[in-house]
């Protein structure tokens, strides 16, 4: 969790059973890429449980898996394009096993597809602090100019710039 730069990711599959573990690998390895490690188990064990759903209860198995990760929260959205799919009753168990393991679920209904979607917050301890920047170096030199005059014989009543400069030599 130490990044903070927003992270999308978006696969497009045909679901079948010997599908849905390589999605989970591939899902876990794109949290890995961006450093989510804690949230691989959560995040992989419910997608695969919706998956698995899918497989069993849908008649069209195109689906489209979704993760975005704004710095804080991590939102997946699986998206069915089987309008006879019914979350309320044909997922029933599954939507109850995922509401416990994260911190965030509903559904809704596109135009084309049903979308299933959780989130999960990225805890307190695995925060990283913002550490100030130690400021960069000054490009600038300064050049010391070499004094040809004495700050004394500048600092005498002479009447003219002149003539301080005449004394000094």
């Amino acid at each position: 969790m130490k990044t903070a730069v927003p992270c999308y990711y978006h696969l497009d599959v045909e679901v079948s059973p010997e599908r849905v573990g390589q999605v989970r690998r591939i899902l876990a390895a794109h949290l890995r890429f961006w450093d989510l490690e804690d949230l691989v188990e959560p995040v992989c064990r419910s997608a695969e449980m919706l998956l698995k759903a899918i497989d069993e209860h849908a008649t069209d198995k195109r689906t489209s898996i979704e993760m975005w990760w704004n710095g804080q929260h991590l939102i997946t959205a699986v998206g069915g394009n089987d309008h006879e799919l019914r979350p309320d009753q044909d997922l029933r168990g599954c939507l109850a096993r995922i509401a416990a393991m994260s911190d965030g679920w509903g559904c809704c209904a596109s135009d084309t597809s049903k979308i299933i979607w959780f989130s999960q917050r990225a805890r307190a301890g695995q925060r990283v602090p913002l550490v100030p920047k130690a400021p960069a170096p000054n490009l600038r030199e300064g050049l010391q100019t070499p004094r040809e005059v004495p700050v004394t014989a500048l600092a005498s009543p002479a009447g003219t710039p002149g003539a301080v400069l005449e004394e000094a030599r």
